[in-house]
């Protein structure tokens, strides 16, 4: 009984790692970047994002900069308790499952468009 504990556990973890092997990179505003000229909850649309997959913020570090905050921060372009800064210019975000947010922290840039809601949902089965 023990030994096919083990061996279910095994299962579980590979099947696990070979599910979560799959994550896609997507470039935040594709050739534009993380921009102000931008819709950034336009450009979410018509993608499917997965729990894992990588959002490669590039921006001007010294203009903007990257916020993964909660929906009231979003919401009301502000940063929340626990809300994750970035300036980096060029950061990578991994999606967790359900919903993340990201705004700019200037409450006009954000208020002008720079912020998105995306859902992510369960990776697909690998193949």
């Amino acid at each position: 009984m023990r030994r096919r504990a083990i061996i279910m556990v095994i299962l579980m973890v590979l099947q696990f790692g070979a599910i979560h092997s799959k994550q896609t990179t997507y470039m935040v505003g594709d050739e534009d970047g993380w921009d102000s000229g931008l819709d950034m909850e336009g450009w979410t649309k018509g993608k499917t994002f997965h729990a894992g997959d990588f959002l490669v913020f590039t921006y001007d570090g010294q203009q903007f900069d990257v916020a993964v905050v909660n929906q009231t921060g979003h919401d009301s372009c502000s940063l929340n308790e626990g809300a994750k800064v970035f300036h980096s210019g060029n950061d990578k975000i991994q999606l967790a499952f359900g919903a993340n947010y990201f705004i700019d922290t200037v409450a006009d840039l954000c208020a002008a468009g720079m912020k998105m809601a995306i859902n992510a949902t369960a990776p697909p089965p690998s193949v």
